[in-house]
């Protein structure tokens, strides 16, 4: 039979793909490129770009069109029979990579590109994607005895399993809850809330209402529910995901992944030479050594924990005068939070959710888009679809097709949780043709209910823009090194600068203007709301702030300080983690670790630092669109030339001072947060 991953397409022909035609094609793909590889080493005995790296790289990029539409519907349709596939073909791929990795002979033949006289004729990208590769293969071993590569093989296909394993059982674990109920004891949700818990009941073929653990069904009872045991109950589900603890107890367990994980990276660190995992990923990051990183989120934590601490004592003193709470407990912040911003600012994120519809909002957010970077945003039709949420639009400049992305905004079952942007197509030139990038861009949004559009909350509008600030990396990259091209070769605690940049137009009143539209007459966000969400923007961020060096911390710590012959246990890190930098500890039974799939599951494990470095950097860099215009073209010209369109292609302190004019300074995202307490002692 025909196999659609063994053929060229502009676009992946996601209907034709079936779970059979995975595995024979990524094999098929490997045995080529492998025998290829081994012909270009014995067919050459001077190496240059023409006959090494753009064979190789034309090779990299047909099996990763054969990989990207698979691993992307592992993520959005999830079912038994592709997850079966999916799993099936990571050894295989990640064997792939430890042999091209560890090959000696193609890693002298790089070097011979590096340190021959065509080298300087190559242009800066060029020379950059040599080097990094060059840093790659140390990384993967390629100095090793013979029998060291074959234990660090053996390690980086078993991690490979253990992240598949762990994502696996947080989806199934989120599936297998769901609770029904009336009504009455959802009293105190929007109405917004109130429909999509109907809907999902009625899609289930059940009476009522029905919650299940996709965000949009769940925090809705947190943060408004009137009936603090249904509350409570909510919340344990969600926080027991995947562990011993909770309804599911033992079900999905992924206690023995998260050890097994954290001892293999370590054991793999200390074969590469380095003391821990922590070294090992600061090895392609801005940042150098773990304490460095240490220092600057306990700095975070200095300036900001005060007045965490008095937001905390705030919180608590309000529940006790307004509600006779005694204690406000971990399920029950959100919801006294959401009654304190109310009072006072008179405005909640379901005052905000009708001037936020997705027909205005899109709109909006391309009409930004547009005015920083002169490219336009145009909806595609006819195209190959895997889902009729899922959209396809064409980023065009002076004429021309210049990116495309996949926009699939909303919230399903067998579909992974969060939001993210991955890679479809590179940027790249093959010959004389050029690939044309492509993104996903996925968000877990309310769905539309009934004839009701889907409407965000303000926190949803900074998501979607967010991601798409990921897609315009990707998209408006000028390079043609598929290495360094988009966010590929971006240094990982650089790479969420261009996503949390593109967040502070939800602030900006001139932008909401482009972007919000009450949903049935159009009236644009009245002033006097407008006024108090901009007020309660920075409501409670030295406690946002608290719980992210948290992670952070917990993350770094972690892969610094784990020792399987007798250190404290991942819960005991944890426990004392939030002893020093929390100000809400959640109860014993919370095991936030165990659904923490950005560290054991992607690609933050000691790097999750890298949201609050990436704020430092955004905010710094938003401050010269504060001192020049938030629309001014010359800076978005000045941003799209040293940060997007740049990709990988240099240092990214050396990119950031190109458009700064300076290093980063951390006083703008104080200011941006809100937070001026002095350090404390």
């Amino acid at each position: 039979m025909s196999n659609p991953l063994l053929e060229q397409h502009e676009l992946p022909p996601f209907s034709r793909i079936t779970p059979a035609h995975v595995e024979p094609a990524i094999t098929q793909l490997i045995g080529r490129n492998k025998q290829a590889t081994l012909d270009i080493l014995a067919g050459n005995a001077n190496f240059s770009w023409a006959n090494l790296w753009q064979p190789i790289e034309q090779m990299e990029n047909e099996l990763a069109q054969a990989w990207s539409p698979v691993s992307h519907l592992n993520g959005v349709a999830n079912n038994e029979e592709l997850r079966g596939a999916y799993n099936t073909c990571l050894p295989l791929l990640s064997e792939y990579a430890t042999w091209s990795g560890q090959n000696s002979a193609l890693y002298e033949a790089y070097r011979q590109i590096a340190e021959g006289a065509e080298f300087e004729s190559l242009d800066g990208a060029q020379r950059q994607a040599v080097n990094n590769v060059l840093r790659d293969f140390r990384l993967a071993g390629v100095a090793l005895p013979e029998e060291q590569k074959q234990q660090y093989a053996g390690l980086r296909k078993r991690l490979s399993e253990l992240g598949s394993q762990f994502s696996d059982n947080v989806l199934d674990a989120t599936n297998a809850w769901s609770k029904q109920v009336s009504e009455e004891q959802l009293a105190g949700l929007p109405a917004t809330a109130l429909a999509n818990a109907r809907q999902a009941a009625r899609q289930a073929g059940l009476e009522g209402c029905l919650i299940t653990l996709e965000f949009p069904s769940f925090y809705p009872v947190l943060a408004y529910c009137q009936d603090a045991a249904l509350r409570e109950e909510v919340y344990r589900a969600n926080t027991t995901r995947a562990s011993a603890e909770g309804p599911h107890a033992g079900r999905w367990d992924n206690t023995a992944i998260i050890e097994e994980t954290l001892n293999l990276r370590r054991e793999l660190a200390q074969l590469l030479g380095f003391a821990n995992y922590a070294e090992l990923s600061l090895a392609t990051k801005m940042a150098e050594t773990p304490a460095q990183v240490r220092e600057f989120l306990e700095q975070l934590s200095r300036q900001s924990l005060p007045q965490a601490q008095a937001e905390w004592k705030e919180l608590q003193a309000f529940a006790r005068e307004e509600f006779g709470a005694a204690t406000v407990n971990a399920w029950d912040v959100s919801f006294y939070s959401e009654k304190l911003r109310e009072r006072r600012y008179q405005v909640s994120q379901e005052d905000i959710r009708p001037y936020l519809p997705i027909s205005r909002v899109l709109p909006g957010l391309f009409a930004v888009v547009e005015r920083l970077y002169g490219v336009t945003v145009r909806e595609a039709s006819g195209f190959d679809s895997y889902h009729p949420d899922a959209r396809l639009f064409e980023l065009v400049q002076d004429g021309a097709v210049i990116a495309r992305f996949y926009l699939d905004l909303y919230a399903r079952a067998q579909k992974r949780g969060g939001a993210w942007m991955d890679n479809c197509r590179d940027r790249r030139m093959a010959g004389q043709t050029l690939q044309v990038p492509v993104a996903y861009l996925v968000c877990n949004f309310t769905p539309p209910v009934g004839d009701t559009p889907a409407l965000l909350t303000h926190a949803e509008l900074t998501t979607l823009f967010h991601e798409f600030g990921h897609g315009l990396h990707h998209m408006l990259t000028r390079q043609t090194v598929a290495s360094v091209s988009g966010i590929n070769g971006v240094a990982w605690d650089a790479v969420e600068l261009p996503s949390q940049f593109l967040e502070n137009w939800c602030w900006e009143r001139e932008a909401l203007a482009l972007i919000s539209g009450h949903h049935e007459t159009g009236e644009p966000l009245p002033v006097a709301l407008l006024d108090k969400l901009l007020a309660a923007r920075n409501f409670q961020s030295a406690m946002l702030m608290a719980r992210q060096l948290e992670l952070a911390l917990f993350d770094l710590r972690l892969h610094s300080e784990w020792d399987p012959a007798g250190g404290v246990s991942v819960q005991e890190l944890l426990d004392q983690v939030r002893s020093e930098v929390a100000v809400v500890i959640p109860p014993a039974f919370n095991r936030l670790q165990h659904s923490f799939s950005h560290i054991f599951a992607g690609g933050y494990a000691a790097g999750y630092y890298s949201y609050k470095w990436a704020e430092v950097l955004s905010a710094d860099a938003f401050s010269r669109f504060e001192e020049e215009g938030i629309f001014n073209r010359e800076t978005g010209r000045a941003f799209r030339t040293h940060i997007l369109e740049a990709g990988g292609s240099q240092d990214a302190m050396e990119l950031f001072i190109a458009f700064r004019g300076r290093e980063p300074s951390i006083e703008p995202l104080l200011r941006h947060s809100g937070i001026t307490g002095a350090a404390a002692a």
